[in-house]
């Protein structure tokens, strides 16, 4: 059997990065770095604990995510769809050790504007390898818990954002491709947003003001975007009506999914407190609320209730509430539950969308839900200048023309990496394999013996 260069590559690649690790000599801790960490001593064992725990929670939506598309893709996808999101385990969290981190929290590179300094992106030699990263705390940071858990908490962060894109572009997408993509992503455009966002000096948390919980606009408008662009650069299937195969694996995403955001946005407050404790209720409440909406609202509209709509309205709910759920009360959750239901369902059964074909629904979902989890929060977050409501219109429209940006850079940069991807490696699989199947045609696999596959 001939061997495709391109795997070559990619095994040399993978050797290269693995067998560094075992010469790779961290060196002695510069003053500069070393300043930036405190002792043991401030470290606390509650916040530990509830930091390990939020980092099982989190790593478990991947799987979930990979069950929930998983179920909605005909039975000829199956096994190629739950891969494309089961993979970013390995990809992405090698690049995160290699250099995602450092991208996203290392040393920030930005420019001085009036007295303040504000960042775009960290120096990707600053934890290489996670250099310097161990237990010590991270004084601006990761306060008290060691910076190693801080790292590998907001791993699992960039793991899940390409996998929330595969919905997008599922059954007609080659696997090498989608590797080089996700690569791609993770360095160019969720690093340096997360950055941007999170870190004390990044430029749309501390100059524009955006507040951002746990990602609702880092991981889910990022990947919302991304999710567009990817649709509109790869084309519409060859075969769109397609029957979802398996709605109880779809029933046990959510069920994982849901289980897994109590880790996502109540681990956001880094530590075992209160403000944990309201993340997990507006968590589940918002989802809730969405879900029911949802339902509701498709039978007011004469389709049926099912339980498809019922797992989608839940993560939207899910989606909508991340941003804010550190923010807002329980019974405003429930607003953000029930708007972005009701807008997120609109969106998915509008013309232009089922025109352009993303599979899944993925930008009417993570990425609509996104911006009203975004929009929301700009209206109803508590605390000093912090919202429309408690701050003003100034307030406002700073996270507004954030939105914009965010907007414009992850919908045109991943378009952008998307092309670049497609020039290197053909994205798109030939019509015989879409016909076959990415399972069988991808990976040697399927769901069903061969004989009863189609």
């Amino acid at each position: 059997m001939k061997i495709e260069k391109r795997w070559i590559i990619s095994f040399v690649i993978i050797s290269i990065v693995c067998i560094s690790g075992l010469f790779w000599e961290v060196p002695l801790e510069p003053k500069a770095v070393h300043s930036q960490f405190g002792t043991t001593d401030q470290i606390v064992a509650a916040d530990v604990a509830w930091m390990l725990t939020s980092c099982c929670l989190v790593l478990i939506m991947t799987p979930g995510l990979a069950f929930f598309y998983g179920g909605m893709v005909g039975k000829k996808n199956v096994i190629s769809t739950m891969l494309q999101s089961f993979i970013c385990m390995g990809v992405v969290t090698l690049i995160w050790v290699v250099v995602g981190f450092s991208l996203a929290f290392g040393e920030p590179l930005g420019v001085q504007i009036g007295d303040g300094f504000y960042s775009f992106v960290g120096n990707p030699a600053t934890f290489t390898f996670m250099d310097f990263v161990g237990v010590l705390p991270h004084k601006a940071i990761a306060k008290t818990v060691p910076f190693m858990l801080f790292a590998l908490f907001q791993m699992k962060f960039a793991v899940i954002a390409p996998a929330i894109i595969t919905g997008s572009f599922a059954e007609r997408v080659r696997f090498i491709s989608y590797l080089l993509f996700i690569c791609l992503f993770s360095i160019f455009i969720y690093s340096p947003l997360c950055h941007a966002v999170w870190y004390p000096t990044g430029i749309l948390g501390s100059f524009f003001g955006v507040k951002d919980f746990a990602g609702g606009t880092v991981v889910h408008m990022s990947a919302g975007f991304a999710a567009l662009a990817g649709v509109l650069v790869l084309g519409k299937r060859k075969n769109n009506n397609h029957v979802p195969t398996n709605i109880p694996f779809v029933l046990l995403g959510t069920g994982m999914l849901w289980f897994g955001w109590i880790g996502f946005n109540a681990g956001s407050s880094m530590e075992a407190n209160g403000v944990a404790a309201m993340a997990f209720g507006t968590t589940t409440t918002a989802s809730a609320a969405a879900m029911l909406t949802w339902i509701f609202f498709d039978r007011i509209n004469g389709r049926k209730v099912s339980a498809l709509g019922a797992c989608i309205g839940a993560v939207v709910g899910l989606v909508s509430i991340t941003p804010a759920a550190g923010y807002v009360t329980v019974p405003e959750s429930m607003f953000f539950g029930f708007i972005a239901a009701l807008v997120s369902n609109n969106v998915v059964y509008s013309k232009y969308l089922k025109g352009i074909d993303d599979t899944l629904d993925v930008f009417a979902c993570h990425g609509v839900g996104g911006i009203m989890g975004m929009i929301l929060t700009a209206i109803f977050a508590h605390g000093e200048d912090a919202s429309l409501l408690h701050g003003g219109w100034g307030v406002f429209g700073h996270h507004m023309t954030a939105l914009l940006l965010v907007s414009i850079y992850t919908f045109f940069g991943a378009y952008l990496l998307f092309k670049i991807t497609d020039k290197i490696i053909p994205m798109r699989v030939s019509e015989e394999s879409e016909s076959m199947g990415l399972d069988l045609s991808q990976h040697d696999e399927t769901l069903f013996p061969i004989e009863c596959a189609d």
